[in-house]
């Protein structure tokens, strides 16, 4: 298999999930694609060290959440996000829920969308999160359990937090 059918494999079988990432992080179905996008270009430009790594999707996750993270810290951008779309959007698999999870996510700084993302629904360790975001591990459990606390309430109005 030549390095071009290696490579495209391997976006068949990683997309779903890093988009899913992507899309949690962003907020937006066409940024996250977007998102994607320019993490596969730039693990396809050095796809030699990439297909070596003991991990390549853990990799591309970390080019990806860097993007993300790179667009951020610049603050600025050409594109303008909108409301509207000529999409429809997919139903939540359990009609009963109501969170508009984009709307909760959206609210939160990048660093701590990326924390909550990571740890919660890709599901690494407080470890290899703390090294994907270059944080502490004291930091990344700090973050998590303060982002966590402030998601509560939108999950769940009825939500009412201790007082000491």
């Amino acid at each position: 298999m030549d390095v071009t059918e290696e490579f495209e494999t391997f976006v068949r079988e990683t997309a779903p999930r890093l988009h899913r990432t992507a899309w949690l992080l962003c907020g937006d179905h066409h940024a996250a694609e977007d998102l994607v996008q320019s993490a596969y270009a730039q693990a396809f430009a050095r796809w030699r060290r990439v297909s070596r790594a003991d991990d390549p999707v853990a990799y591309t996750r970390a080019i990806l959440v860097n993007a993300f993270r790179s667009v951020h810290r610049l603050k600025r951008s050409g594109e303008i996000p909108t409301d509207v779309t000529t999409e429809r959007e997919a139903r939540p698999l359990d009609p009963d829920l109501r969170l508009d999870l984009t709307a909760a996510l959206a609210a939160l700084p990048p660093i701590d969308r990326s924390v909550v993302v990571l740890r919660y629904w890709d599901d690494l360790s407080i470890a290899d999160t703390a090294r994907l975001l270059d944080l502490s591990e004291s930091a990344v459990r700090t973050r998590a359990h303060r982002t966590l606390q402030r998601l509560r309430p939108l999950v769940d109005p009825s939500y009412e937090r201790a007082t000491p």
